[in-house]
Parts: C-alpha cells; structure tokens; sequence
C-alpha cells in the first residue's frame, strides 16, 4: 500500500476464539489495513492468550461490552451458527459492519430477515467463503471462463473428512453445538460445498439429497451425504463423508471439451484437454504436462507441510478484499447474490422433501 495514500485502519474486533480464529486473528494483528482492538470470548482466559498472541487492545468476555468501550467498524463473528443472527444484530445496531462465519444463519429465513435488518442499519454484512479466493479455485474458474473446458456439463464437488474417529466432533462428553444444526455436523461444512457448487452451477431447477447415518448412535445426526443438484443440462454433485480415506476436498468440473480437477487440501490442478499434437497423441501429452504438474505440486506441498500453511490461503485474500472495499467503499467480495443463493441451496439440500 502506498503509505502517502494509507487510509486510516478500521478498528477490529473479533468474538470467538475457537479453532477457525487464529486465522482471523492473525490476519488482523498483520494487517495495514486493521486495528485489532478486542477479542472477546466466554472463557476469560482463551480471550486473554488472543490478546498475548495476536497484539489486541483488549480481552473481555461479554461483546456487548465490547462494543460499548471499543468501538469497532467491523467484528468478526465466529461462534457456532445457532447465535450468528442474534450476535450480528447486536454489532449491526452499535455500528459496526459483520463479517460472519459459515453458515451465517442455519435457515435461508434467518439470513433474509438477517440481511434486511443490515440494510436497515446501512452497515455491511458477509458470510466468509473463503475456498472461493484460494488459488487452484481461481485457476479452476479461469479454465472455465476463457472456454478451456467448453460448455460445462458436470461439477462435483466432494469432501472426505474422518469426522467420526476423533477431534471435537466426536466427543460424546462435550458435543459441538453443530451436532443440533438441522443438517448435523455436516451442515458446518455444506456451506463450503455449496458455495463452490454455484461458482460454476449459475442456479438450480432442482436436488436430490440422499442424508444417511451409516455409524448409528444418537451423537451424530448425519455422517453421510450425497446429493444431486439439477440445473438445465448442467447436473451437480456434491458429497460428503466420513469413511472414505484419504481425506480430500476436491471439485472437478466436466465440459464439452475436457476437465479439470482440483484438491483443496493438497493443492493440484490437473487439467484434460485436445492438446496441439491432434487426438491421437493429445492423452500422452495431458499425461506429460500433468505428470510436470504434480511433480510440482508435490515439492510446493511438502514445503507448504514445513511451513505449517493450511488450506485457508483463501481466507487472507477475502479478508484484505473486504478491508479495502470497505475503506474504499467499494462492492465487497461476497455480495448478497452470493449469500442468497448459497443459502437458499443449503436450505434445499436439507428440506424433507428434497431427501431421498
């Protein structure tokens, strides 16, 4: 940034400091364009450790008193799901724009009725989808706009997660709030899939949703998924689950002139398509150049491992976009079209009458 042209930061603050808020924290105690001047969390101590690490001005453990003594133009919300709406409302009415954690409502209702009370308070409201700026995705849509691929027929877009051997979803002794969401655990990752679904899939006529709890028990509602969404010619596919290994989080786009493939947790793009040797030889060279590919990926992926990077480069990105936009006032990176329809997909894949 030129620092003859700096504008002056926006005052931060951020409620929540679980697992997904050390990378909003440190987004913020790094930013030229951000003050971080509050970190509040129910536990005194978690709230404390942010502001020893990430440089804060503040801990507190009640937001509305946050709010009150520190004044922030934006506050990150990043608690469970069920309190979104309620927490968004409270910082829309002090002032502040939101930027909030997925999902951003757990119904499409909640998000309409959310989103008009944003504009009733003139102030700004995004849901981070942050896959949708990670760099194989970027790369993905530009094989899809310049007409690599051709006119796009099929998207899939799949996660595998162990979600039921270990970690916080499986913990009989304290269960995730996201186990009472009304698509269970899996409804903390939908909005991901989604969102990706629709990059390239520009609305949808229909789904099929096939909800299944294959390892029984009452802790988990769902721990399977697998839909198929219908638009057009276009049909889409989005799949999740906890058996199938290793984990990934893949899209693959099909066209009528080839397809592309990405995975979002060990970054590749492999790209099939007519080379310039003719027919014949195109599957040898789609073979050669994405060999050279993969080669590539693996050294970028071993030092990414070294480094300690995670999947969320695109989460930094949106976050800078959204800063400068709002300094700026320019449209943000996430609009409104953005969230509607990615709600309204979540909504349909969950509705009764939409399950197989």
């Amino acid at each position: 940034m030129d620092k003859d042209n700096q504008q002056p930061k926006l005052k931060a603050a951020v409620i929540g400091t679980g697992l997904i808020s050390k990378e909003h924290l440190s987004f913020l105690s790094n930013s030229e364009r951000a003050h971080l001047v509050g970190v509040c969390d129910i536990s005194q101590a978690a709230a404390n450790y942010a502001v020893q690490r990430f440089g804060a001005e503040a801990a507190y453990t009640d937001y509305h008193q946050m709010l009150e003594q520190a004044k922030p133009d934006v506050v990150h919300i990043l608690t469970p799901p069920q309190i979104h709406k309620k927490m968004s409302m409270d910082c829309l009415s002090a002032g502040a724009h939101v930027i909030c954690e997925k999902p951003i409502t757990p119904t499409y209702d909640e998000f309409k009725e959310l989103w008009d009370f944003a504009q009733k308070c003139d102030r700004h409201l995004i849901e981070n989808q942050n896959y949708r700026f990670n760099q194989p995705i970027l790369a993905l849509q530009k094989l899809v706009e310049d007409g690599t691929l051709g006119t796009i027929g099929e998207v899939e877009v799949r996660m595998a997660l162990d979600i039921r051997s270990g970690g916080r979803y499986a913990d009989e002794n304290l269960p995730s709030p996201v186990h009472k969401l009304p698509g269970g655990v899996i409804h903390d990752f939908i909005t991901h899939l989604c969102y990706l679904a629709l990059l390239f899939m520009p609305t949808f006529d229909y789904v099929k949703a096939g909800w299944n709890n294959h390892g029984g028990g009452n802790l988990f509602k769902y721990d399977d998924l697998d839909a198929l969404i219908f638009s057009g010619h276009q049909h889409t596919r989005i799949r999740f689950s906890a058996y199938t290994q290793p984990d990934c989080f893949s899209v693959t786009v099909r066209g009528s002139l080839g397809y592309a493939e990405v995975d979002l947790f060990q970054p590749f793009v492999r790209c099939v398509v007519p080379r310039a040797v003719g027919k014949q030889f195109s599957p040898l060279a789609n073979q050669f150049a994405n060999g050279w590919t993969f080669m590539n990926a693996s050294f970028t992926n071993f030092r990414r491992k070294l480094l300690q990077k995670t999947p969320y480069e695109g989460l930094h990105s949106l976050l800078e976009q959204t800063y400068q936009a709002l300094q700026e006032d320019k449209p943000l990176p996430i609009s409104f079209e953005d969230m509607d329809k990615t709600s309204r997909l979540v909504n349909a894949l969950i509705a009764e009458e939409n399950h197989l």
